[in-house]
């Protein structure tokens, strides 16, 4: 699906990954789930590039919902990164338990299903992983720069494309909790350290993007610093 020129996402709301095409080759931030390796395949039909014109992968976190494709890809030769405080947790698919928190039914099984119709309980983890850390620049097409968003994750991160004006934030917040159908901006469930995550949003409050562009919900038409803002204000309302 085209958001803007030279910027797609693949899948949906549930669970998204996206697509920077510019004339130096692609950039793809996440990898959804293990099915969503035909979205990519469509969504490189219709901009007419080949699988050979990805130059690099970028996971926002470790978590299984964003290694999706990641090792098929790697197979190809596409390199992956990760922050390095998520590397083990990319490679094995192995993070502590946390409290599952506010939850209905009907939207919890929705996501279930849709993970198991996209292979999502079958992910093959990236045997090998290029780590990262806060304040990199890449040399990938639209030379994204990376930013420690810890609290999800130890290693969430976002990543700023400034070449097509987005900011792609993970689960570092989302605008659709998985669990409760709810939309709107809003902290992602599942994360480690909810404190820590709601702090982090300090880092993009002041990045210059037009899209926030999360792993799950609706794009962001908008910047940051309302996205950081809306998020903390739906915080202190009950889900």
């Amino acid at each position: 699906m085209r958001l803007a020129p030279h910027l797609h996402r693949l899948g949906g709301d549930i669970v998204s990954s996206y697509l920077v095409e510019l004339p130096d080759g692609i950039t793809l931030i996440d990898a959804g789930l293990p099915g969503h390796w035909r979205d990519l395949q469509r969504e490189l039909r219709e901009i007419g590039c080949p699988l050979s014109d990805i130059r690099g992968l970028i996971l926002t976190h470790g978590d299984s919902d964003h290694i999706g494709f990641a090792e098929r890809l790697r197979r190809e030769g596409v390199p992956v990164y990760v922050h390095a405080a998520d590397a083990h947790r990319a490679r094995t698919g192995e993070k502590p338990k946390t409290a599952m928190g506010p939850a209905r039914v009907m939207p919890t099984a929705g996501f279930l299903a849709y993970a198991l119709r996209k292979g999502g309980f079958r992910t093959a983890y990236p045997r090998v992983v290029q780590e990262v850390a806060d304040g990199d620049r890449l040399d990938l097409p639209g030379a994204p720069l990376v930013i420690g968003m810890p609290g999800h994750s130890p290693g969430s991160i976002a990543v700023h494309v400034p070449a097509v004006g987005a900011l792609f934030v993970g689960d570092a917040l989302t605008t659709r909790h998985v669990l409760t159908g709810r939309s709107g901006a809003q902290p992602a469930p599942f994360s480690d350290d909810p404190a820590v995550a709601l702090a982090s949003l300090d880092r993009i409050a002041g990045v210059d993007a037009a899209w926030v562009l999360p792993g799950h919900g609706a794009p962001w038409h908008g910047s940051p610093a309302a996205i950081a803002a809306a998020v903390r204000e739906q915080a202190e309302t009950p889900a």
